[in-house]
């Protein structure tokens, strides 16, 4: 009897430390998975209305007053002050002071904030962020920012999904 509870043990043993086949997949060999039709969808949509902002900002940028240059993410940018120039620029992962007004292209102001933000750690927008490293203390910018590189699809409490927008910066 000792025998057989023994035996028995060690057949436990062995199928307890067995390897277990990998599950097969589901589909057949060669045939590509199902493709989301809704995410497909969404993706065309986002990428129409990216093309529409690039086009209304650039257009936007040539009626305005002043020259503005086309920087990283399509953003538009015209310095509006050098500030102290003898300063050093913004680098990644410093703490700067930024003061950032946000409005809509009709000039309704949406924003008004001042608060200390981390370079590079996406505590900005990438409209923002991407014109940055450029400004030196005191330095004030106006940029033409399209929704997707501003505040996106989602947006914020106070300003709406995609919305292009004009935010002014003041590096301090």
């Amino acid at each position: 009897m000792k025998k057989l509870i023994g035996l028995i043990g060690v057949v436990v043993l062995l199928a307890a430390c067995s390897q277990v086949n990998p599950q097969k997949p589901s589909q057949r060999m060669g045939s590509a998975p199902s493709v989301d039709s809704t995410q497909l969808a969404l993706l065309e949509m986002n990428q129409q209305l990216a093309q529409a902002a690039d086009k209304q900002l650039t257009q936007v940028a040539k009626e305005l007053e002043g020259n503005y240059a086309l920087y990283d993410s399509n953003v538009w940018m015209r310095l509006l002050s050098r500030g102290d120039e003898t300063t050093a620029k913004p680098m990644t992962d410093e703490e700067w002071t930024v003061h950032m007004r946000v409005y809509t292209l009709s000039e309704r102001l949406l924003v008004d904030s001042e608060a200390s933000y981390r370079i590079g750690k996406h505590e900005l927008p990438d409209a923002v962020e991407a014109v940055i490293g450029e400004l030196h203390h005191g330095a004030q910018a106006r940029l033409l920012a399209p929704w997707y590189a501003a505040f996106g699809m989602k947006g914020t409490e106070q300003v709406p999904p995609y919305e292009n927008v004009i935010i002014e910066i003041e590096v301090r």
